[in-house]
This record gives C-alpha cells, structure tokens and sequence, in this order.
C-alpha cells in the first residue's frame, strides 16, 4: 500500500498537467502533442491508485513500474513542448521539478519492493 502523501502529490500534478493541457489546445490550437502529455501525466496517478488495489505484490511492482515509467514518458513530453514553444520555461521547470519528484518516490518503491522479492 503507497502512502496517501504520494498519491495526492500525482493527483496533484494530473490536474496541472490537465490544465496545461486546456491551455495548449485552447491558446496554442495544438492537439497531437498536448494529448501525449494527457495521456502520460495524468497515468502516473491512474497506475499508483491501481497499484493500491494490487491482488499481489507482483502486480502493485507492475503499477508502481509503469507509473514511473509515465513519469519518465512525461518528462520527454515536457522537454519536447519546451523545446518547441508550446510551453515556457517556467512552466517546463515546475512541471518536470514534480514529475522528477515523482519518478524518484517511485523508483524508490522499485528498489524496495524488487529487493523484497530476492
């Protein structure tokens, strides 16, 4: 079971994601993009509240990995719509400050839970 602490933090940053999403299809007119970073910052979350509903510590590992690996889909996102105008620096800066916040939370639940198994 995660702490409720990381959920919110994910949880928090979907809406954020889900707001810069509004933003970039509102303002921007661009909809190929924004709709990859939908997809991924707004799955870490789904896959961490999924992992606390795991029948198996297998199967919370499996969530808690593809979370992290959203994270890390996320941040590519993030790079690419900075790198490409869709979004400032500032706004790239804080959402990959927290997405990096995230992935290191779960990396670390990674370690333990994969240390357990051996």
């Amino acid at each position: 079971m995660i702490d409720n602490n990381l959920y919110n933090k994910a949880y928090k940053f979907a809406v954020k994601i889900v707001k810069l999403y509004q933003l970039i299809v509102s303002e921007k007119k661009e909809y190929v993009l924004s709709r990859q970073i939908l997809k991924s910052g707004t799955s870490i979350g789904a896959n961490i509240s999924e992992a606390n509903g795991g029948i198996s510590e297998a199967d919370f590992s499996a969530k808690i990995s593809i979370a992290y690996k959203e994270c890390k889909e996320t941040q590519y996102w993030l790079s690419l719509l900075k790198d490409t105008d869709y979004i400032n620096e500032n706004q790239y800066k804080e959402l990959y400050n927290e997405s990096d916040e995230l992935g290191k939370i779960l990396f670390s639940i990674l370690k333990t839970t994969r240390i357990k198994k051996q």
